[in-house]
């Protein structure tokens, strides 16, 4: 019976050494997700309620992921209207960028998205800003022929002849990258009633109106001659 016993107490030691030492340990338990990545990854799916979940929980609205988006910038991407208001009215910035230098302010101005910009503009927008390529939000939305966000851009005090890093100002951005057809054409006529510079070379030293001729951009040329370009 001792003998017994004192077996009982080898093999109990033992299993116990083994699992001391066991190649394959108990999973630790998996930290809990940041309430602000959920804010931010609640904005990309569009899930408001989970976004006034993430807020009610003590997400930051300041909060940013790897790619440097806020919940808020996240929003603007999917043009989501609703997502936007309820992320401006807890304090978040539109004139925050990620690391592109997109802000909920400048990605409607190229992506078209009329209502967003003019939410942004409402809530301090910084017209000013610019993007990668040293572009204004008028620029960017020249290249695309964006006509409504033009005009809303063009109430502001944006300034009409920015040049960027190209060497190009919003007026021959519309002419050297658009189609010259009806959408452009218009956007060229709105900055030229806007008192853009239509002798305002790039860098190279080519007008808008040498450029419209280069594409024979018929409207354009006549638009730019009866505004005294050369």
């Amino acid at each position: 019976m001792k003998r017994r016993t004192a077996l009982v107490i080898i093999v109990s030691a033992l299993l116990a050494g083994c699992e001391a030492v066991s190649p394959f340990p108990a999973p630790e338990s998996a930290a809990p997700a940041s309430v602000d990545l959920l804010l931010i990854d609640a904005a990309r799916r569009g899930d408001v309620a989970a976004v006034r979940s993430a807020l009610a929980g003590g997400a930051s609205v300041r909060a940013t992921d790897s790619a440097g988006e806020t919940a808020l910038i996240a929003a603007a991407y999917r043009d989501n209207m609703g997502i936007a208001e309820v992320l401006i009215a807890a304090g978040a910035d539109v004139n925050v960028k990620d690391r592109t230098q997109q802000s909920t302010y400048l990605i409607p101005t190229a992506d078209g998205g009329l209502e967003m910009l003019r939410l942004t503009l409402r809530s301090g927008a910084d017209v000013h800003s610019l993007d990668s390529y040293d572009g204004t939000g008028l620029i960017r939305a020249a290249d695309r022929g964006h006509v409504e966000i033009i005009r809303e851009l063009l109430r502001t005090p944006i300034k009409v002849d920015h040049v960027n890093r190209l060497g190009w100002t919003a007026l021959l951005e519309a002419i050297i990258l658009g189609s010259g057809g009806q959408r452009h054409t218009e956007v060229v006529r709105l900055l030229v009633e806007a008192r853009a510079d239509v002798n305002l070379a790039d860098g190279g030293g080519v007008s808008p109106l040498a450029h419209a001729r280069q594409r024979g951009h018929g409207e354009i040329i006549r638009i730019l001659e009866a505004a005294g370009a050369r």
